[in-house]
């Protein structure tokens, strides 16, 4: 969930663990930004502030947020407020897939950040995948963003590929999984993640433009060794 992000300025956060599944009765909600915001009275009377994809959810409602992540210090601009600590997840029962699960499914489906799977899950695709090199003297494959990640760090590189995964909205940014038929599963290589502004959708071949950055980590299951941070679609 990152998603967090001091990558994105307009976000200003502190990634803590992952805080598992929060379960209880909603007291107040609101949306903004196409997230619900939920906050929740567990059964033991503490309240936490909770966010998912958005979702039909009412005050008095029961709810459970699972494969939450919390956050510190997190700013929502829609909102203009500031939460203390909020938990990113999804929403159980299949009402709404969550924020922090798949900041990568299809559409504004966040745990699917494709489908309902978690942003951090791979998600498997049927068929051959065969997407042609960009042009110029920053393009590279998936495969070769990998290969020379040290050196590419914190530069710019221009990667085409086809989107697996695809989740919007996901703290003011859209997060698209692109595979272009180079690099390896076993180790994750063919596999990269490009955080943007701009939209897309699973299954259409783009190119894009971005700042690689290594290591992410935004808690639980969301680590990411190589990704394209501020990209944009290139014309």
């Amino acid at each position: 969930m990152k998603l967090l992000l001091a990558v994105f300025a307009v976000i200003a956060f502190s990634p803590l663990a992952s805080a598992g599944d929060l379960t209880g009765t909603v007291v107040e909600t609101m949306d903004a930004g196409g997230y619900t915001y939920l906050l929740i009275k567990t059964p033991a009377g503490d309240k936490k502030w909770a966010a998912v994809t958005k979702a039909p959810v009412k005050k008095g409602d029961k709810a459970t947020v699972t494969n939450s992540m919390d956050m510190m210090n997190f700013e929502s601009p829609s909102l203009k407020r500031k939460f203390d600590v909020i938990a990113f997840g999804m929403l159980a029962d299949g009402k709404a897939p969550a924020a922090a699960a798949d900041p990568h499914a299809g559409g504004a489906k966040a745990p699917a950040m494709g489908g309902a799977a978690p942003h951090g899950a791979r998600t498997e695709v049927k068929g051959p995948i065969k997407v042609a090199k960009a042009a110029g003297p920053d393009a590279r494959t998936v495969a070769e963003v990998y290969a020379q990640k040290a050196a590419l760090n914190g530069k710019e590189v221009v990667v085409s590929g086809k989107v697996v995964k695809y989740n919007s909205g996901i703290m003011d940014r859209n997060w698209a999984h692109l595979r272009d038929g180079s690099g390896k599963a076993k180790d994750g290589s063919d596999d990269l993640t490009v955080v943007m502004k701009d939209a897309t959708a699973v299954g259409q071949v783009i190119t894009v433009k971005g700042k690689v950055v290594l290591d992410k980590d935004l808690g639980g299951m969301y680590k990411f060794p190589v990704s394209l941070e501020d990209a944009v679609l290139v014309k």
